[in-house]
């Protein structure tokens, strides 16, 4: 069946529910953060701001050290990419290599600002009237305010709605659907701005060129439903619908949620709008509203700091470039037990060494874990093929045989088996009776045929740079040679022109001997 002929009509999608393959029903934790309402928390002593938040390359710096900026002042750009903005105002105290938010500790290009208190922002450009707004400009807005797509891969927000402009996507899926056992971010962002979150979906659904949106969040958020419902309702919006999904975790992956709504698979390699539709997290239309009507950028988003490791656990709207420890710290600080930080979930997020990494735009969880929460502590045990990893797999891939071929380097045949399709969701992880981590063989294995692949890239090119060398060195040999085949053509067609002009005047002395001595004269008698 061809793509076109899958795609779902407008009034299917979400009108019935679907299941995928897979999956796991996980305990929740959500409730120990969601006591509290989010806070803004004070402004640390430095920010440091990564120039690389988003998928893609690092941005350029704008600014120097010592330089004053203003809230929401430009500090990075790349022009394919999402900007950087300053989230405070202050002076920039160095632009250097500091701790990344980056599962490989790996440092990064920061700028550090220092605030001066002042909270004095730059001249904001918001769109006076985004209902007559071209979508095109709508676009050009969220690059300029640097939006990234909230839900963890922060992909340019403009990019991908431009690419679902061009498709002609005919549904806009907002993901609610928070599948993370211990991240209530999204849903208290849910609870307490419904109506900036239908204002974004709005603004999206125009510059998409989008008919229809469907906000997709778990079934057992029953505020939320009713907050999202009433807010679409007294914005007057048609066509906008919540939609309950079932709590199987990793319902809130793209593919998944997009299955789950439409009973439908994204093809491997291709994307949701080759089906008609598109997805973004609610945070991110919510930075949407922001960035289109008040022209603010995307310098502060939802966290949640939760865990058993945590004194209290809390949700924040923290600012970019905020450290984790400062969060920490309002929290009334670690546990006496706490054994291993980690960013984002317990089944996708990565540990860190240091609560020194900074918040970026993907950061939407710090967890602390207890050693009675960490199940990496048991002995790894071979491989016994009990085909449970495949049972829970929600790509519906063989994790054992792509794990077997992972260790044994087997780079082709990994590819051939999914490998790519790996969503990493750790699925595999929890259900393993050996205790193999999986994931981690995993992300080692794509990395490693990245790896590969730059090389074989960058060993294409010295073999094309090699070969117009070569090609160019013997381009100019040819030259020379021809060059100096024809000066010796041209010598010799002079030395025969000299010889032709000796041998002439040879034959007038030859035919003036010969006169003269008719004559009975030499050459040079008189008459």
């Amino acid at each position: 069946m061809t793509l076109a002929r899958q795609k779902k009509p407008l009034h299917e999608v979400g009108a019935r529910i679907h299941s995928f393959h897979g999956g796991l029903r996980l305990r929740h934790h959500k409730k120990i953060s969601c006591g509290d309402p989010v806070e803004q928390p004070p402004l640390p002593e430095l920010l440091s701001v990564p120039l690389t938040q988003h998928a893609g390359n690092a941005a350029a710096p704008l600014v120097s050290a010592g330089e004053t900026v203003l809230k929401g002042q430009p500090i990075g750009r790349c022009q394919p990419c999402a900007q950087i903005h300053s989230p405070v105002s202050g002076v920039v105290e160095a632009i250097e290599d500091r701790p990344m938010t980056h599962p490989s500790g790996k440092m990064g290009p920061c700028v550090v600002i220092r605030p001066d208190g002042r909270e004095q922002w730059t001249g904001l450009k918001p769109i006076s009237d985004w209902k007559t707004a071209s979508p095109e400009s709508l676009i050009m807005q969220m690059q300029d305010c640097g939006l990234a797509g909230l839900g963890g891969a922060v992909f340019p927000t403009h990019r991908k709605a431009r690419d679902g402009r061009d498709r002609r996507i005919h549904t806009l899926v907002l993901n609610g659907a928070e599948c993370e056992p211990w991240i209530s971010c999204d849903e208290m962002l849910m609870r307490e701005q419904p109506d900036k979150i239908v204002l974004g979906a709005r603004i999206l659904r125009r510059a998409l060129g989008a008919s229809r949106v469907v906000i997709a969040i778990e079934d057992q958020m029953g505020a939320v439903e009713a907050a999202l419902s009433h807010a679409a309702e007294c914005a007057e919006c048609q066509n906008i619908s919540v939609v309950k999904v079932p709590k199987i975790y990793p319902e809130g992956g793209e593919r998944q949620l997009i299955q789950v709504l439409t009973g439908l698979e994204v093809p491997l390699g291709g994307r949701p709008s080759q089906l008609g539709m598109l997805c973004q997290n609610v945070a991110t239309a919510a930075a949407v509203a922001d960035a289109v009507v008040e022209g603010k950028p995307l310098i502060e988003r939802y966290i949640t700091v939760t865990g058993h490791g945590i004194s209290h656990p809390r949700n924040f709207r923290a600012l970019v470039g905020t450290s984790f420890s400062h969060l920490v710290e309002l929290c009334g600080g670690y546990t006496k037990d706490v054994a291993r930080l980690v960013v984002g979930g317990p089944m996708m997020g990565f540990p860190v060494a240091s609560d020194a990494s900074p918040v970026v735009k993907a950061s939407n969880c710090v967890l602390a874990l207890t050693a009675d929460d960490i199940s990496d502590s048991q002995v790894e045990m071979p491989c016994i093929r009990c085909g449970e990893c495949a049972r829970v797999c929600p790509a519906s891939l063989l994790p054992q045989q792509l794990f077997l071929q992972v260790r044994n380097e087997l780079w082709t045949q990994a590819a051939e088996w999914g490998l790519a399709a790996c969503i990493e969701c750790g699925c595999c992880d929890v259900v393993c009776p050996s205790h193999i981590p999986l994931v981690e063989w995993f992300r080692f294995g794509k990395g490693e045929r990245r790896k590969l692949a730059m090389e074989a890239e960058a060993s294409e090119l010295a073999r094309k740079r090699f070969e117009n060398r070569e090609a160019r060195l013997a381009r100019l040999k040819l030259e020379r040679a021809e060059k100096m085949q024809r000066r010796k053509q041209m010598l010799k067609d002079k030395a025969s022109q000299q010889d032709r002009i000796q041998a002439s005047i040879e034959r007038a002395r030859s035919r003036a001997a010969r006169q003269a001595a008719s004559t009975g004269k030499g050459p040079g008698d008189d008459a």
